[in-house]
């Protein structure tokens, strides 16, 4: 994992988590108004699990996790659940990167999890693919 906030006892704002990214601070920003637009999915600011973690802000629907956004220097890092169908479906159309990603997934039922890193517009375009498969 790149460089995060683990510091638990000082809670970041939402605007010190754009901050943090840097250069992908208005990609992190972006990001995370098309999770709350799109799943209609408020946001939350957690430090869910513990010191190499860190925080990040996370999407639920209901008890349900959706996403959890992790910022992180000059990035941030999206943590992700699907079955194998949705990853099946943008394969062809998605970066060297997110080919490694999906093909070295953190197997789970049908499908698996990622740890998908966004640096670059490039990165950001496959995980919105990869979101909305």
């Amino acid at each position: 994992m790149n460089e995060r906030l683990l510091g638990k006892a000082i809670v970041p704002s939402y605007s010190d988590m754009v901050q943090y990214c840097e250069g992908q601070g208005q990609s992190f920003d972006r990001f995370n108004s098309w999770v709350e637009q799109t799943y209609s999915a408020p946001s939350e600011v957690k430090f869910p699990y513990g010191n190499s973690y860190g925080w990040c802000v996370s999407f639920h629907k209901g008890n349900k996790l959706i996403y959890n956004v992790f910022p992180e220097i000059g990035a941030f890092c999206v943590m992700v659940r699907r079955t194998d169908r949705p990853f099946e479906k943008v394969y062809e159309n998605v970066s060297e990167y997110a080919k490694e990603l999906i093909d070295n997934k953190y197997p789970c039922n049908n499908g698996g999890w990622i740890h998908f890193r966004v640096n670059s517009e490039e990165s950001y375009r496959d995980i919105v693919s990869i979101m909305e498969a």
